[in-house]
């Protein structure tokens, strides 16, 4: 256990109630959010380690009038059973933290090859994640979607927020960052005649929701489209151009949003999510520079990989990356996802434990 470390965060632990004690603090609403996170991140650390002193001032206490009365032997025993746990505790709460861990996120999912069945399952995959979503609490939108003709989604995004004020640190991107990559489903596609199971795919992308200050665009760097927004099959569903097309001229990123009622919204809506885009593209270049430095990520999750089967005829779910299988794929589909995301969660806090 690193005590410098420690004693730092004990200190800023302090300052910062200091100063979210300051009403003038408050007047600024996304510093005050920022600084109450990170306050909250830092709670269980310092009560764990007053836990822990509190303890081994006890113990020694006890082992003090130990020879004088048995009952302190007793309470001495239980204590020296007790620290060892609590050092544990605050190890692993002294593990480096994924930055984004509290952030908000922005989620895409893409249909992949395989037609109507490929769009049919992204659009259960997206209402996977609105139903977590509501389960959690949490508030989602969806800035923006393709239809197929037979009702699935070939693309679809969708903002999820924490509730208004939760300055929680664990929010919503360090229950979802794990969702990224290919999602592959084994069924008997609609289309189907014969009832043979079939395998095809979709792809889930997720971003945390970067603050305004972390990722600037230069608006020379964008050329903007306007169109009619569109229903399925094409079908228009209003009669003015509101609908916008963001293209990053540097990159070629492209992201359009109709969802909003005015173009001005729609465009504000279309850079938001193209900012995710930006800070998710420069942190995978950091990593492949310095892959070896990064200790908040699983290192067996690779977006580039099938991460996931959803077998409709044995009604299982298997995540491939940490061996986790259950046979309640119908619960996952209707927004289930905390056992799927629990054995991620303790894959990960392994992994960072063992580095």
């Amino acid at each position: 256990m690193e005590t410098s470390k420690l004693e730092a965060l004990l200190t800023e632990y302090a300052e910062l109630e200091q100063r979210l004690a300051d009403p003038g603090v408050h007047a600024d609403q996304a510093n005050a959010r920022k600084l109450g996170r990170r306050y909250a991140e830092l709670a269980p650390i310092v009560r764990t380690a007053r836990e822990l002193d509190q303890a081994q001032s006890d113990l020694d206490t006890a082992r003090e009038f130990a020879a004088e009365d048995a009952a302190f032997a007793e309470e001495a025993d239980q204590l020296a059973e007790s620290i060892p746990v609590l050092e544990s505790k605050l190890t692993e709460l002294l593990l480096p933290r994924d930055p984004h861990d509290g952030s908000d996120v922005l989620l895409e999912v893409k249909s992949g090859e395989g037609g109507e069945e490929s769009a049919l399952f992204a659009g259960n995959l997206l209402r996977m994640y609105l139903r977590f979503a509501e389960r959690q609490g949490w508030r989602a939108e969806v800035l923006d979607k393709t239809e197929s003709d037979l009702g699935g989604y070939k693309d679809a995004t969708v903002a999820i927020k924490a509730k208004a004020g939760d300055t929680s640190p664990d929010g919503v991107w360090s229950r979802l960052k794990f969702e990224g990559g290919v999602h592959r489903v084994q069924r008997v596609p609609v289309t189907e005649s014969q009832g043979r199971v079939h395998t095809s795919a979709a792809g889930v992308l997720v971003y945390p929701e970067p603050e305004e200050v972390e990722v600037e665009v230069d608006e020379k760097d964008l050329r903007i489209d306007v169109y009619r927004s569109s229903g399925p099959g094409g079908q228009s569903v209003n009669t003015t151009d509101s609908a916008v097309r963001v293209t990053h001229l540097p990159t070629g990123i492209v992201v359009s949003c109709q969802n909003e009622k005015s173009q001005l919204q729609n465009k504000q809506r279309a850079i938001q999510v193209l900012k995710a885009r930006l800070q998710a593209l420069a942190e995978e270049e950091a990593e492949r520079e310095a892959s070896e430095a990064r200790r908040s990520q699983v290192r067996t999750v690779d977006r580039s990989e099938r991460i996931r089967t959803y077998n409709f005829p044995e009604n299982r779910i298997s995540d491939h990356r940490v061996n986790y299988k259950a046979y309640n794929l119908d619960q996952v589909l209707d927004g289930d996802l905390d056992a799927v995301v629990a054995a991620l969660l303790s894959a990960d806090r392994k992994e960072r434990l063992a580095l």
